[in-house]
């Protein structure tokens, strides 16, 4: 069920339809728009008796909403939601576009540093990098854990950029909850409803990523278990499915984005590097995934890739990401859309 508020309504009054709400037993989820605030009801069985809410002042409607992602759904907030962080005009979501760039893994600080300053000077925002890396070998490089998010922060410090980075576990998530701007769920965890539920008691921004085979619905029911529990600053993130397709370490399913954006009031953006594994393909499904109207890209950089501990072929060489920039904010302006600096371009310092 769907409790829509009307335009005029006070603050007062939302919150007495919310603790009305909560008072019969369900959960209520107040989400803010342009013309209007919707409160969403979940922990109901059924359909709730709407004789008690659509009588209460402030109160336009009550209306059934037939999907099973409720707080997803478009029906419960037709805006788009653009997320905003503390002390940065940088936002995931609305006319900007969210650039996220960096190593697959942290190896070490002066590594961290030089893919930082390359991206931060190409424009980048955000700045991606694995403390903690769930690998299919149990011998391969696994993240320097805590060390790792240190760097980062430390990067953030020095280049002003926003830090985005994955949790893994219970343990992780309290980890990067503490060091990081945006928490990551990766592909293997999607369906971790744990720890989905865990990210949802953060009150960091989730970035989450698509499940190796997920279906659309599959998806969107993983991003409404994190906002079930009181965190509605989620993002989605297409990083390719498994497929028959041998040419290509992933299928990037760009028809995903418009999918999404017909259905859900989410941001997604795309990651070219885990969608196709190639380098020589990156490139080309960037410049893609900015024309079908993804809200930003998630990138792999790093400075020398035929040595990276993890993912070394599908990293660019900071000179291809340089052009990489340079292309999409030229497709972004067709779309009427911009890259917003994070801070001023970043002299050259290191070696």
């Amino acid at each position: 069920m769907l409790v829509v508020m009307q335009a005029q309504a006070t603050e007062d009054q939302v919150r007495a339809v919310c603790q009305k709400i909560e008072s019969l037993g369900y959960r209520a989820h107040s989400m803010p728009g342009a013309q209007r605030t919707a409160i969403g009801i979940t922990g109901n069985k059924g359909e709730v008796e709407s004789g008690t809410l659509d009588e209460m002042p402030g109160v336009q409607e009550v209306i059934r909403v037939s999907k099973p992602y409720k707080l997803v759904s478009r029906d419960t907030k037709p805006d788009n939601t653009v997320i905003k962080f503390p002390g940065s005009h940088v936002t995931i979501g609305g006319t900007d576009l969210a650039i996220i760039a960096g190593p697959c893994a942290i190896e070490n600080r002066d590594q961290a540093f030089k893919v930082a300053e390359r991206v931060a000077r190409a424009g980048a925002q955000f700045f991606r990098g694995g403390a903690y890396k769930p690998r299919t070998s149990p011998y391969s490089f696994q993240g320097l854990g805590e060390e790792g998010l240190q760097i980062m922060a430390e990067v953030r410090d020095r280049f002003g950029l926003l830090i985005v980075t994955e949790a893994v576990d219970y343990e992780s998530l309290d980890l990067v909850d503490k060091y990081a701007d945006v928490i990551q769920i990766g592909a293997r965890n999607m369906q971790n409803f744990s720890l989905l539920k865990r990210a949802g008691r953060a009150r960091k921004p989730v970035l989450l990523k698509r499940g190796i085979s997920a279906t659309l619905e599959e998806f969107l029911m993983a991003a409404e278990y994190v906002m079930s529990e009181g965190n509605y600053s989620v993002v989605l993130c297409e990083r390719g499915v498994r497929t028959f397709a041998d040419h290509t370490r992933n299928t990037l399913d760009l028809s995903v984005v418009p999918a999404v954006q017909r259905l859900s009031h989410l941001p997604i953006i795309v990651d070219p590097s885990h969608g196709t594994g190639k380098r020589n393909k990156v490139t080309p499904l960037s410049r893609a995934a900015v024309a079908v109207g993804a809200d930003g890209l998630i990138v792999e950089v790093h400075h020398d890739p035929d040595r990276a501990l993890s993912d070394g072929m599908q990293s660019l060489y900071p000179d291809q990401f340089d052009a990489l920039m340079a292309q999409v904010k030229q497709i972004a302006a067709v779309l009427g859309r911009t890259i917003e600096r994070a801070h001023e371009p970043i002299a050259a310092t290191t070696k």
